[in-house]
């Protein structure tokens, strides 16, 4: 049951690049919470000042979340709204803020979605393979043994496959991509995504390996990468 003399917990999606994809509610929120718990307080305040918001913040991240999460349960329950948002994107969405989502519903405050920008979702309408059933993985692993285990456990996969990558680790990952799934496999990898620099590449995998050791420009900025089932 709810506490209705809690505060809101807000889960707000902010902006992955154009500053101008920020809503309207989101804004409102931003401006009207005690409190933004941040991934990045230097971060979120550079948007935060050009929106001309005032409201303080709070680090949360994956090396404080959970030391920090009843803390801020505590003011929600006092009656507190808190704004939650990560650096880029949808809070919780291979980014902090699970634990604090979890604590603040098991403790019956309120849990409101400002929903906005999501980088794979975004991929997805553009990307060109099918949409109508996708498997969202996040961020593979760093060690190449653990990552193509990961891979191998998902060549039956009939969905399309969703991942996000950093730029210095692509070319590896496209290379055990490639040894797993084969060369032909139909792919998409869509780069800084509402930025300046958007680019979609769309091909086989094959073809992607070869660009990754081509383009210089291939492995600069954040990447999604799609895999056909």
């Amino acid at each position: 049951m709810a506490n209705e003399r809690a505060g809101r917990l807000y889960v707000v999606a902010t902006p992955i690049g154009n500053l101008g994809d920020l809503s309207p509610r989101a804004r409102a929120v931003l401006s009207e919470c005690a409190l933004v718990a941040a991934e990045d307080t230097r971060h979120t305040g550079v948007l935060l000042k050009h929106f001309g918001i005032a409201t303080p913040q709070l680090s949360l991240h994956d090396h404080n979340e959970l030391e920090r999460t009843p803390d801020l349960v505590s003011r929600l329950r006092q009656g507190a709204s808190i704004a939650l948002v990560s650096d880029a994107g949808t809070p919780a969405i291979s980014d902090p803020g699970f634990d604090l989502v979890r604590a603040a519903a098991a403790a019956g405050i309120e849990v409101v979605a400002i929903p906005g920008p999501c980088a794979a979702i975004a991929a997805l309408s553009i990307g060109g393979l099918p949409t109508d059933r996708f498997c969202f993985e996040g961020f593979l692993p760093a060690r190449r043994s653990a990552r193509r285990k990961r891979l191998e456990a998902m060549l039956h996969e009939a969905r399309t496959l969703v991942f996000y990558e950093a730029p210095h680790r692509v070319h590896e990952t496209l290379e055990d991509c490639t040894k797993v799934f084969g060369e032909t496999r139909g792919a998409t990898v869509v780069r800084e995504i509402t930025k300046m620099h958007e680019t979609v590449y769309r091909g086989s995998l094959g073809e992607h390996l070869a660009r990754a050791a081509s383009d210089p420009d291939f492995s600069r900025g954040e990447i999604v990468l799609l895999i056909a089932g």
